[in-house]
């Protein structure tokens, strides 16, 4: 059995900066990552740009060198899963029969892709874009000559890929069963935007429609075509699927974790279970810039925060979560940053002009600014981050004046 003070399950942006912060603070006890990669902790947000595009190597997504975990003493068993846990002997079994005893856990194993539950999903050539495994597989049918590609999904992930991808000189289908892109996150400014773009550069967008079924070859093993709820096939060589994650909780859940959407943790992120933590994409949390209802956030900023948060309690030097939170997305030559949480505003200003390329859209809620999307503009990135720190109550003329700089308006 390996013992270990502190084990972490998770080697991504949460798990690897939980090891990095407990070292930090000085803990000097024994830390264990489990992952179920086999690679050392990576970036993520590269998998679906510079990584699939090839602009960047492994070696430069690496959370930090090989060198570093062992100079911090930190083990890692990778190519591991971790299939139960008896928080009453606080012991873990790991990849079928080996066992792991913890003093604390941190859970921060994130999500899995959502699949896609219609018939010939299982084909060859079906692609999520999750982890590096995914990754290598799409970048190696590529590098086979698939060329007609359709993205099912149309969130970052599926239009990061379908951008890389039509750069890469495929010809791209990306199929949305809402009537806009980005509508689970962003407001339609925004969506109809990034739709002509997408548009522009070659993609063929297809709104309000489902996938009926995937289309096989002649030896049905891979696939071959998309059949949409309304009747049409599009020819294909490949598909990838984008349609969200579903938090890897089982263990925790099974062990008797509270949860629902995830795994519900409190404002130092432990769960219901003692010595347990949770950090990250599966965290469900009340989040002050959500008017304090129980998300989970699927970024790496709150991952991060959410690991220092977790590291700072076990050490002694417990400090409530209450982190701003923000994303990024690059698409094209459009740099989006967001700051805040856009969900349940009931106003929208347009601040400056989208056929520049560079212009913001604000969210308002009751008149205070809850969320900035920030489009070629990091002043407005920068400056609006106060605005929603502040929950500024600025009337939509003067914030659509971009003239007026927005820290002049705090």
């Amino acid at each position: 059995m390996i013992n270990a003070d502190v084990v972490i399950v998770g080697t991504g942006h949460g798990g690897a900066q939980a090891a990095i912060s407990l070292r930090q603070l000085g803990f000097e006890g024994s830390i264990v990552m489990i992952g179920r990669d086999k690679a050392l902790p990576y970036e993520r947000p590269p998998l679906s740009k510079d990584y699939l595009s090839g602009e960047k190597t492994l070696e430069r997504i690496l959370i930090r060198p090989e060198k570093f975990w062992q100079e911090k003493q930190v083990e890692l068993l990778l190519g591991c899963n971790v299939s139960k846990i008896d928080p009453v002997s606080k012991e873990l079994t790991v990849s079928g029969s080996e066992r792991v005893s913890y003093g604390t856990l941190i859970w921060a194993a994130g999500g899995d892709p959502r699949r896609l539950s219609c018939p010939g999903a299982h084909l060859d050539g079906v692609h999520a874009v999750r982890d590096l495994y995914d990754t290598q597989k799409l970048k190696a049918e590529l590098e086979s000559g698939a060329r007609r590609v359709v993205v099912i999904g149309g969130g970052y992930i599926g239009l990061e890929a379908a951008a890389v991808l039509t750069k890469l000189g495929c010809t791209v289908t990306l199929v949305e069963q809402q009537d806009r892109v980005l509508s689970r996150v962003a407001g339609e400014d925004l969506s109809r935007f990034y739709e002509k773009e997408h548009r522009a550069h070659g993609v063929d967008i297809r709104l309000g429609d489902g996938v009926e079924r995937l289309e096989s070859d002649a030896a049905k093993e891979k696939v071959a075509g998309v059949t949409l709820t309304g009747g049409e096939t599009i020819p294909c060589d490949m598909v990838v699927v984008g349609i969200g994650i579903v938090p890897a909780v089982g263990p925790l859940i099974a062990a008797g974790a509270a949860g629902a959407n995830g795994v519900d943790v409190d404002e130092y992120c432990r769960t219901s279970l003692s010595d347990i933590y949770a950090i990250g994409d599966c965290a469900a949390h009340a989040n002050p810039y959500a008017d304090g209802a129980v998300i989970r956030l699927e970024s790496v900023q709150n991952a991060h925060d959410m690991a220092a948060t977790a590291a700072k309690a076990i050490c002694g030097q417990a400090e409530p979560y209450d982190a701003l939170p923000w994303f990024w997305s690059n698409q094209f030559d459009l740099k989006l940053q967001t700051v805040g949480l856009s969900m349940g505003h009931d106003t929208t200003v347009l601040r400056g002009d989208p056929e520049t390329r560079s212009f913001s859209v604000i969210y308002l809620r009751e008149g205070h600014v809850i969320a900035l999307d920030c489009v070629n503009s990091v002043k407005d990135y920068v400056q609006g981050r106060k605005l929603v720190e502040a929950r500024a109550v600025i009337s939509p003329e003067l914030l659509l004046d971009t003239d007026t700089p927005l820290k002049a308006m705090l």
